[in-house]
């Protein structure tokens, strides 16, 4: 029940946010239904129990839609309904401009109600409409009143049970099955026939639909035949218009009262970290018995405290399959835009990961995917003359690696022309030897405005969005990399924290300030003797399992007094070629720490990815790994000429 002191427009703002995620989980399970009953296009017979699952899901969002007031919404869903109902009658096949409809459909609802929630114009519905009205009446002549008159006598019949026992006796005056089955037939709709075995006799069972009265069906008895009327058990039917179809057991949380959750666990993290360090300030003050109890007592409450951490972050997770079956959509609508023929591989869709990064992983993977078959995926005679299947493969992949999540977004096409980047940027990227250099590339194709095309399409070059990809990821304080070789194929590489609110980080010192790494942007802690640090044009190394390591002192990056002898500790980040090691004066250990994004422009510094508190009141920087690694040196791509 509403709290009656709710303000009106507030009560409707909330009603309007389960409109949405209600419409969202339906569109979700169409786009689902909709890909596989493809299949059936021009089929006689089609899969009745999905077609059942596409009319309950637009039938909700048409009726949702009008209890919101977005008539678009409502017009357009009412439209794929009864394209759904004749369809359902299984009179006609699903021909191949009804199903573009249904998909074309599909799609600009789900604009109507995107633009609805973002409060922007909504898109003209036209024309679509006139497609599913020409679908749908090319199916059909059936008058709607004669189609209501249908209905109205399918509820007026009633289900019997009629049972027929032949003897000889009945035989011989000609009353048998066949003439059982034609008298039946002449008062309704036999449903089944079924052989029985009464009392060691055979015996035939009748179910018929008829709206004959029981005076009528009394008759019947005289040549033999028992009835009984078959009565339905009562069940109870929520309509689709309500706004939640969701079980009892669960319930749909807004995603802002998570984060407030989250907000919460955060601050009872500090304020056990301040108790942790005011404890170590009275231990000599107190007997040794009172400090070992009040000490079980801080270490159970910082164990009681981290599963409620995971517990809250297990609440926020949602399988990825959530973004991959979007894709499953985008894939069919790019390959027929781009007339390739190309088939999607899905692999490790149960991996979870934050709601928070379910909305933001969306239009970086849609640029990724839209690039694959756009500029990897060759034409078809291209494929066959190279050796290689007529189809191409697009593989999307997640795993989870610790705290990471790693997406990968490959295809089997061409790979990127590295010799016409080079020639673009004027940057060398490829050695002697013929290997690539993969940052350096991903750094230029990552520009601005960067492409080795003439001439502009809609998807202009891999560079086209990649500078968007990039910051993206870069947002969620995760890393991008790519591999690609020149006629086998791209393949892109994301790693990602799986949630960014409460996190384990390293505490080190640089100069006498503190700050705090993300553990999981550290590949190792090293301990480095400054004597084994060599100079190497303008940088220093350190040979580190038997390959050269570039340092990069964080004393020199933020303009801090640092330790010119003795040992030092650096933290190993990045992979591969990018491995770099992060120079320190001291690590101080692991913490978890609550992480406070810097959303004031004036104090985004670079290299700075927010800051977080250990209890003592003071702030520590968490420091942004990537971006000190572009900053120190030097991406390739502020170097090359873009003409």
């Amino acid at each position: 029940m509403s709290d009656p002191n709710q303000p009106p427009d507030e009560i409707f703002s909330q009603f309007l946010d389960d409109y949405f995620a209600e419409c969202e989980e339906h569109l979700a399970v169409v786009r689902r239904d909709l890909l596989n009953i493809e299949r059936f296009v021009g089929h006689a017979r089609i899969d009745t129990v999905q077609l059942d699952e596409l009319f309950r899901s637009f039938h909700t969002i048409k009726g949702i839609s009008g209890m919101v007031g977005l008539a678009p919404a409502e017009q357009l869903a009412h439209e794929m309904e009864g394209y759904l109902r004749v369809l359902r009658q299984g009179d006609v096949a699903l021909s191949q401009i009804g199903y573009e409809a249904l998909m074309d459909g599909t799609k600009l609802l789900a604009e109507v109600i995107e633009a609805h929630k973002n409060q922007a114009a909504t898109p003209d519905i036209t024309k679509s409409v006139t497609a599913l009205n020409l679908a749908t009446n090319s199916t059909t002549t059936a008058d709607t009143d004669e189609e209501e008159a249908a209905v109205q006598a399918a509820a007026d019949k009633k289900e019997w049970r009629f049972l027929f026992v032949p003897s000889q006796e009945r035989s011989d005056a000609g009353i048998n099955v066949n003439s059982i089955r034609a008298r039946l037939q002449s008062l309704g709709e036999i449903l089944k026939t079924t052989p029985l075995v009464e009392n060691g006799e055979v015996a035939f069972e009748f179910l018929v639909a008829t709206s004959s009265n029981t005076e009528a069906l009394n008759e019947l008895k005289d040549i033999g035949l028992t009835f009984t009327e078959i009565i339905p058990e009562i069940t109870t039917e929520v309509t689709s218009t309500s706004i939640s179809q969701a079980p009892a057991t669960s319930v749909r949380v807004d995603l802002v009262r998570l984060d407030q959750l989250m907000l919460l666990v955060g601050e009872l993290v500090v304020t056990r970290a301040r108790l942790e360090q005011n404890l170590n300030s009275i231990r000599s003050a107190i007997p040794a018995t009172s400090w070992r109890q009040l000490q079980e007592v801080n270490v159970t409450l910082g164990k009681q405290l981290r599963d409620l951490r995971n517990d809250v972050m297990r609440v926020r997770m949602v399988p990825i399959a959530e973004v991959f079956e979007r894709m499953r959509f985008v894939v069919r609508d790019i390959a027929k835009e781009s007339k390739k023929r190309v088939k999607l591989e899905l692999s490790g869709q149960e991996t979870e990961i934050d709601k928070f990064l379910v909305e933001r992983l969306m239009d970086p993977l849609l640029h990724l995917v839209r690039n694959s078959i756009s500029h990897g995926i060759e034409s078809e005679m291209e494929r066959l003359a190279a050796g290689k299947p007529a189809t191409g493969r697009v593989s999307i992949s997640a795993t989870t690696a610790g705290e990471l999540v790693i997406i990968e977004i490959g295809d089997d096409g061409k790979g990127i022309d590295v010799q016409a980047v080079e020639t673009k940027s004027g940057v060398q990227l490829l050695n002697e030897d013929g290997s690539i250099h993969s940052q350096d590339l991903l750094d230029i194709i990552c520009s601005p405005g960067f492409s080795t095309r003439q001439k502009a399409d809609r998807a202009s070059g891999r560079g086209v969005g990649m500078d968007v990809v990039a910051r993206a990821i870069a947002d969620l304080d995760g890393y991008l990399s790519v591999h690609t070789e020149k006629g086998v194929g791209t393949t892109f590489r994301i790693e990602l924290p799986l949630t960014l609110a409460i996190t384990d980080a390293l505490i080190a010192t640089i100069g006498g300030q503190t700050f705090a790494i993300h553990r999981s942007s550290v590949q190792e802690v090293i301990e480095i003797e400054t004597a084994s640090i060599k100079a190497f044009e303008n940088n220093e190394i350190v040979l580190h399992r038997d390959e050269v390591l570039p340092l990069i002192r964080l004393s020199n990056v933020f303009n801090l007094p640092g330790k010119s002898d003795g040992r030092l500790q650096a933290l190993v980040v990045g992979l591969g070629s990018r491995a770099t090691g992060l120079v320190v004066d001291k690590i101080l250990g692991l913490r978890e720490v609550v992480v406070r994004p810097l959303n004031d422009p004036l104090t985004n510094v670079p290299g700075i990815a927010g800051a977080t508190e250990l209890g003592d009141g003071r702030p520590v920087l968490i420091l942004d790994v990537m971006e000190i690694l572009d900053e120190t040196r030097g991406s390739a791509a502020q170097r090359m000429q873009v003409n």
